[in-house]
This record gives C-alpha cells, structure tokens and sequence, in this order.
C-alpha cells in the first residue's frame, strides 16, 4: 500500500523558518515527480514548490527565495525549508507524488494527509 507521510509542520512567529518532510513508502514503488501543495481555509490548493526525479525544482512566485525543495531518491524523501515565513504562509501543506507501485505499472497521482503550518504575526 502506498502512504505519503508529511511531517514538520507546526505554529512559528513571522520570521522564522520549518523544514517539513514527505516520506514515500509501499513496496518497490518508483517515485517520479514530488510536489508540495497548500491550502489556506476559505482558498484552493496551490502548488508550492515541485521537484523532478532529476532533480528540476519550480517554485510559486509567492515563495522563491523563501523556500527550498529537495528531496533524497534513496529514501523516497522530499523536504521543504521554509525561511522568512509570514502569516500568509498559514495553511495545510501537502505533499504529492507521481509514482509507479513497481516497474512494470503506470504512473498515479498520491497524496499525504497533510500537515499544518501556523505563522502567527
């Protein structure tokens, strides 16, 4: 079975910083792209940051400069350090992966459950 688990979240004053974590897990899975999302109440999901298997990262406008993606492909691990946050940054973060359950399988979609990050002013 395939579980994303996100981990790091927490409350911080403006200005400071969390690293959060995603481990992929599930038998041989094959891990393509990883993404973190987030979504404040009342707002859709937005993508935060992506990184390729190649290591490729994009970033939302609102966060370049803030944030770094990266990730460790011998451990299905992706993390997101987050610096200089603000209270706008207030949301559930989620972690998204494309991968393949063995080598033979098609690529699917999978989430975490997500974790919560609180900027307080």
């Amino acid at each position: 079975q395939v579980q994303l688990v996100e981990s790091g979240g927490g409350l911080v004053q403006a200005g400071g910083s969390l690293r959060l974590s995603c481990v992929a897990s599930g038998g041989s899975i094959i891990v393509n792209a990883m993404g973190w999302y987030r979504q404040a109440p009342g707002k859709e999901r937005e993508l935060v940051a992506s990184i390729t298997s190649g290591g490729s990262t994009n970033y939302a406008d609102s966060v370049k400069g803030r944030f770094t993606i990266s990730r460790d492909s011998a451990k299905n691990t992706m993390y997101l350090q987050m610096n200089s946050l603000k209270p706008e940054d207030t949301a559930s973060y989620y972690c998204h992966a494309n991968l393949r359950k063995a080598w033979n399988s098609r690529p699917m979609d999978y989430w975490g459950k997500g974790t919560r990050v609180t900027v307080s002013t």
